[in-house]
């Protein structure tokens, strides 16, 4: 499953990167005469309402969904670790006022939230990156809250502190370090979440807006010529489904990798 789902992600990757390298069409260029084509050797993935070619513009699609899910992990991880590290090292009024925040943002659908705040904030790429990390850090900071937990009671913990380490130099030393495989582990995951939670708020209008290339924004174009013109959804479709099950598929792996429990001895 590793294997598989970081081929997946390479490749995604690799037509990000190399797009315009690969297909010679422009991911703005229009060809009104030509609208709503169906592939064909020139425009293998076809041309959209526009006349532009949907190959060029998922591979450009591709940057800007890879973008967010990297910047929302990264924010969100960092931000999780370093919350979930003071609940569980310092406890006490630490831990209660931050699981009370994680309670309270946890009561909400991620997604409502999410499109909440893009809405008051207004839509644009920057934005959605900000919306989704702010729902986003509460699963790494649990996930290193417990961590931190147990951690804190180990004999080379305490032999640290007896030894007068600073509280910063424990949790850098000895709590993070043990959380990371599992923060990895979450963090291709929320890959994918990510990835999805951007697809679906530019679907809706809050995302990245035209002309910028974006996956949700093409299935929205899509839907009214869903049946005069179906490969504007179908290759959309394909690439977030193709690249979701390449991150979990990779999340999977690792997850059975790192746990105890699932290896054999």
């Amino acid at each position: 499953m590793i294997r598989i789902g970081a081929l997946i992600v390479f490749l995604a990757a690799a037509a990000a990167a190399a797009g315009p390298l690969v297909t010679p069409h422009d991911p703005a260029g229009q060809e009104l005469s030509r609208r709503l084509e169906g592939p064909s050797l020139a425009h293998p993935f076809g041309l959209d309402e526009l006349g532009r070619d949907i190959l060029a513009r998922i591979m450009a699609g591709a940057r800007i969904s890879l973008l967010v899910g990297i910047s929302v992990v990264s924010v969100s991880s960092t931000a999780g670790m370093l919350f979930g590290s003071l609940a569980g090292y310092f406890g006490g009024r630490i831990d209660d006022a931050i699981s009370r925040v994680m309670d309270v943002l946890m009561a909400f659908p991620g997604i409502l939230l999410a499109i909440a705040l893009v809405a008051v904030l207004g839509p644009s790429l920057g934005n959605v990156i900000l919306a989704l990390s702010v729902i986003g850090w509460v699963g790494y900071a649990r996930l290193v809250r417990a961590q931190a937990l147990r951690t804190r009671e180990f004999e080379f913990v305490q032999a640290a502190r007896a030894l007068g380490a600073s509280p910063a130099r424990i949790v850098a030393r000895h709590v993070l370090p043990s959380a990371l495989p599992a923060v990895v582990v979450q963090a291709t995951l929320g890959m994918a979440g990510a990835i999805i939670a951007e697809a679906a708020l530019s679907f809706l209008g809050l995302g990245v807006q035209p002309p910028t290339p974006s996956w949700g924004t093409m299935l929205d174009a899509g839907r009214s010529h869903l049946f005069d013109a179906p490969h504007l959804t179908i290759f959309p479709g394909l690439a977030i489904a193709l690249l979701v099950l390449g991150f979990n598929f990779l999340g999977d792996g690792l997850r059975d990798r790192v746990d105890p429990k699932t290896t054999s001895v």
